[in-house]
């Protein structure tokens, strides 16, 4: 990986797109540390400072904003919102015709779609802003801190219209950077703004862990979560990585003299074929009923049960629930994300077919035995990544949302891997030496 980036850095055109990517991931981080107007800055960071290690339901948004949703920032949203629109658009391609129809339309189709996400995205925007402007008015942002309900002074209509607003902005400049680097810069902008979110909050975590520490002063639990980090590293590179690849052959056809096919090829089906998507969904399913209760005033019995049993990242019922969501969304996701009849419909289209199985239906049928197969692996793995870090990090007082937790590993290694295989493709085609020498 090193190798690839001091190649690129040669590079003329290269270099330039890595250090646009580069002065714009500045510019986000700078825009994470100014805070919106209406807020009292003093009183956010006594809040946090209470709070440190203990951010409860807002720990995992947090995270995705690179810390700026606790101190109420003007990129405090983050780019959840476009996150949330993107994984809403895409399950309802499934369900309506409209947006299936633009998704087979080629170019123009995607183009459409993403204006519709950009959409939703500043609509979710001013939602989300809204509710986190209210949370921080009650004083329900930083429970258990004495100052919570004076972050925001003045709590006229007229500020607060002005928080939302701000915030709604800066999501819109979030995605505006984000595309930028897209077009502009090495690519996949939106997921490199995701990997910087996550990576800027590593040292602060592990600080925290060596600064809890009492053996050694603190360094040996340091050095053993560094060893537990790296290991789960290497677990997720190796089964990202993996695929099952389904041979397919191309039967020849005579087209006037010319002839066409013959050749083989393969449809690689990954073992985690739904990626970083259950664990998003299930993490946000399970943050409604305990949301739902943080807000409902009295001590109702299902309020009480709630705060015991699924709040808690260490709790029995929390961490079944937690696993049972992840592998139901991770066959969820690929049921409507993979479509074996279609597959097998192209195929049979273009005379492709399966060695030892007819085309058409059995073909369909075969892909669906096999992607259910795998799944199930995939998925249990999901789950495993999502929960053993937080166990095992639990003896060490960090809490759930610790970087080197199964969201935030699969998200980093994820992104990374995308970035060096794009920054090795664009090395290959313009360092292309040919055959004949």
């Amino acid at each position: 990986m090193l190798t690839a980036f001091a190649r690129a850095f040669k590079t003329p055109d290269l270099r330039k797109k890595l250090l646009f990517t580069l002065g714009i991931i500045g510019i986000y981080r700078v825009g994470t540390h100014i805070p919106i107007p209406g807020v009292d800055y003093q009183n956010v960071q006594t809040c946090i400072d209470v709070a440190k290690g203990n951010q409860g339901l807002f720990g995992l948004v947090n995270m995705f904003s690179g810390g700026a949703l606790l101190q109420i920032t003007v990129f405090a949203l983050g780019i959840m919102p476009y996150i949330t629109a993107s994984i809403i658009l895409q399950l309802l391609t499934v369900v309506i015709p409209r947006l299936e129809a633009l998704k087979k339309e080629g170019q123009a189709g995607t183009a459409k779609i993403t204006q519709y996400t950009r959409y939703l995205t500043v609509a979710l925007a001013i939602l989300q802003g809204t509710g986190l402007v209210a949370t921080a008015r009650s004083g329900a942002l930083f429970s258990g801190c004495p100052v919570a309900s004076e972050i925001v002074p003045d709590q006229s209509i007229f500020v607060t219209i002005t928080m939302v607003v701000t915030m709604t902005a800066g999501t819109a400049v979030v995605m505006w950077l984000g595309e930028l680097i897209t077009d502009r810069g090495i690519g996949n902008g939106m997921s490199i703004l995701m990997f910087i979110s996550i990576a800027a909050t590593f040292p602060s975590a592990l600080w925290a862990i060596k600064t809890q520490g009492s053996l050694a002063d603190g360094w040996i639990e340091f050095g053993t979560v560094i060893a537990v980090g790296l290991v789960m590293v290497a677990l997720v590179v190796f089964v990202e990585q993996a695929q099952r690849r389904i041979p397919v052959q191309y039967a020849k056809r005579m087209i006037g003299r010319r002839s066409y096919g013959g050749t083989s090829t393969y449809i690689p089906l990954k073992v985690n074929q739904a990626g970083i998507i259950p664990v998003i969904f299930a993490s946000s399913l399970l943050y409604i009923p305990a949301l739902v209760a943080q807000f409902s005033g009295g001590t109702s019995g299902w309020k009480t049960w709630i705060e015991q049993n699924l709040t808690k990242g260490d709790h029995p019922i929390y961490i079944t629930t937690y696993f049972l969501l992840i592998v139901f969304f991770a066959f969820f996701y690929v049921a409507i994300s993979f479509n074996p009849e279609e597959v097998a419909d192209n195929m049979k289209k273009y005379g492709g077919f399966i060695p030892g199985i007819r085309a058409g239906r059995p073909t369909a049928e075969y892909l669906s035995y096999v992607l259910n197969r795998i799944t199930w692996p995939g998925s249990l793995y999901l789950g495993l990544i999502a929960l053993v870090p937080t166990m095992a990090l639990v003896g060490f007082g960090a809490n759930q949302n610790f970087p080197f937790g199964g969201t935030s590993i699969l998200i980093i290694v994820g992104v990374g891997l995308e970035t060096v295989k794009q920054i090795e493709s664009q090395l290959q085609q313009r360092n292309y030496e040919g055959f004949l020498r």
